[in-house]
């Protein structure tokens, strides 16, 4: 999607949330610190105007980033 808000990062983070991942396994993953997780997370709620992880769960689903 052209007009994406996100990151790639940002991205990256929202499909690991959808995918269940918990913010300490997301920051192994990543290499990062779950601060910045954190604030990935916050700043991607934000950008889309959404609630909780269970909406960027939704988001992901239907930006294709997992499979339903």
């Amino acid at each position: 999607m052209p007009d994406d808000p996100l990151t790639p990062r940002e991205l990256e983070v929202v499909k690991l949330i959808a995918e269940g991942h918990t913010t300490k396994e997301i920051a192994q993953i990543l290499v990062i610190s779950e601060n910045t997780v954190e604030r990935h997370r916050a700043n991607v709620l934000d950008k889309l105007g959404l609630r909780d992880r269970v909406a960027l769960a939704l988001y992901a689903v239907r930006r294709g980033l997992i499979e339903p």
